[in-house]
């Protein structure tokens, strides 16, 4: 039985959306963000106390791209996969491995020290900082998508699940404003999936950004 511990608009999305994409039958517990503090019980299930969380059977991991990874290809969901033989399967990997290196962990650091730290340890000059580093790693994702609709294969992939959320997550905490038209289309067309629709109604009601964002 898959379980899935997720705070909504977290990097636990990644694995909540690709759940959604692939129709596997799964347990979802939503958190309060951030569960550690909120709800000190989950370290019990997670010591780290991060999210996502996730458990099949006797398999548990925490990171939301291997996560993705890890269903498509325990499940045979091979349509979200790029086969190794393939000429794109390099490029494949990097977007996955990329999406949450290079993209989520700035966005992380300026929500913390913009919103989330009280006000004496806030750090302006590193949010300044990460968010010229942030968006200067999107210029080549605005270029690789300037005749593209997905990132390999002419075709939807766990890939773009893993960079999509990155991009989604950039604009729900407002860094979406220097988006290049190529990356605001083609995160428009994400957002605009079915699976990524229904991902976001759950947990809606545990929205952390409505006061984290104020």
């Amino acid at each position: 039985m898959i379980k899935l511990w997720h705070c909504y608009d977290t990097r636990s999305l990644r694995p909540l959306w690709a759940l959604e994409e692939m129709g596997l039958a799964y347990e979802l517990e939503t958190l309060k963000f951030p569960p550690r503090v909120l709800q000190p019980e989950y370290l019990t299930v997670n010591p780290q106390g991060t999210v996502p969380y996730f458990v099949d059977n006797d398999v548990t991991m925490t990171e939301s791209t291997a996560i993705c990874h890890y269903l498509a290809e325990k499940y045979d969901k091979n349509q979200f996969l790029v086969a190794k033989e393939h000429p794109q399967y390099g490029q494949f990997i990097n977007w996955l491995y990329q999406s949450d290196s290079t993209f989520t962990f700035p966005q992380a650091l300026v929500l913390r020290y913009r919103n989330i730290e009280p006000e004496q340890r806030r750090l302006p000059q590193l949010v300044e900082d990460y968010s010229r580093f942030y968006h200067a790693k999107l210029k080549d994702v605005a270029t690789h998508l300037e005749n593209r609709q997905f990132l390999c294969d002419n075709r939807f992939t766990i890939a773009d699940i893993a960079l999509g959320m990155a991009l989604h997550f950039g604009e729900v905490i407002g860094l979406s404003d220097r988006y290049k038209p190529p990356v605001k289309a083609y995160l428009k067309r994400l957002q605009a999936r079915p699976a990524f629709i229904r991902t976001r109604e759950l947990g809606k009601e545990l929205n952390p950004y409505i006061e984290l964002l104020k």
